[in-house]
């Protein structure tokens, strides 16, 4: 287990806390005033429960040590979490969308609004500081199901907004159409949450090579070891899984470099890319100088600054 791994249990418990007193909240409200956009914003928090169990669970999972089932560790278990909670969103937004349309139609009348809008509020207000906390949490540790809890609780804070403005102007106009209404821009926000979510947790399941900032980062690392001996490089490939990036590339050394010099530098060269990237998991395959394809040769340091 790493150093990361309680703050990442800890806050994945504290999302779990969060929801479930909210869903409590909302469901008692929207049972008493009638609303149908409450009792959405209730089945969004549903939703966000459910993600925040399945984060909880993964960060617990990929945490644990590489294993003989998998050598590489467990850390896709949380891009896995993360697209079961795009998943979970979008068949939320699914469901709620049919009740409003529904609603719509049949027609319906709300009574207590009072209640419905100081308990909206309330949750838009836990959800943003929440939010904040997990959002927090998952940039420290890069964990991909933290950001993914900490995005459905910023959406479901930003549906409560809409959901307060809409009881506030039920109450003030007593037009009921506005209540389905709201329920359906809350369903369509959750919709774009999902889609997101799920394209970013894909990416990472499919090995999708590291952002271009990153591999620049990687290329830049490079070139500052040819004093070291190091002529060019090939076949980097990069990914993330979880919290965790992986880095694997072809140096090509001067001819005339030793074996023993090479190790060296490369042991070095591995752990400069790791801190360019704040960690990573770096693997160097040593080659020598007549590997190098058209192309892919590093420039040359100035005359007097080779070493080797």
């Amino acid at each position: 287990m790493t150093a990361e791994a309680p703050a990442k249990q800890r806050t994945a418990a504290l999302s779990v806390g969060s929801n479930s007193a909210l869903i409590l909240l909302k469901v008692v409200a929207g049972t008493l005033t009638g609303s149908i956009a409450i009792l959405t914003e209730a089945v969004h928090s549903s939703i966000d429960l459910i993600a925040s169990l399945v984060a909880f669970v993964s960060v617990r999972k990929a945490e644990e040590p590489a294993d003989e089932s998998h050598r590489y560790g467990h850390e896709k278990v949380e891009n896995l979490a993360a697209a079961i909670e795009g998943v979970l969103i979008l068949v939320g937004s699914a469901a709620i969308g049919f009740e409003s349309v529904r609603r719509l139609i049949t027609g319906g009348s709300t009574q207590m609004l009072g209640i419905g809008i100081a308990v909206i509020a309330f949750s838009a207000g836990a959800n943003l500081i929440v939010s904040a906390v997990i959002a927090r949490g998952g940039r420290l540790t890069r964990s991909p199901a933290l950001e993914g809890d900490a995005a459905h609780l910023r959406t479901d804070a930003a549906s409560s907004i809409v959901v307060l403005l809409a009881l506030v102007l039920v109450h003030a106009t007593g037009l009921q159409w506005i209540d389905p209404v709201a329920a359906l821009l809350v369903a369509s926000a959750i919709l774009v949450t999902g889609i997101r979510l799920l394209a970013k947790a894909g990416g990472a399941l499919v090995d999708e090579s590291l952002p271009a900032e990153e591999t620049d980062a990687i290329a830049a690392t490079i070139a500052r070891f040819t004093d070291r001996g190091v002529v060019g490089y090939h076949a980097l490939r990069t990914r993330s899984a979880g919290s965790q990036r992986y880095v694997d590339l072809h140096a090509q050394f001067r001819a005339g470099t030793s074996l023993e010099d090479a190790h060296s530098t490369a042991h070095e060269l591995q752990d400069a890319i790791a801190d360019a990237l704040g960690g990573a998991d770096v693997l160097i395959h040593l080659e020598p100088e007549d590997r190098v394809r058209p192309g892919e040769r590093l420039a040359a340091p100035a005359e007097g600054e080779r070493t080797g």
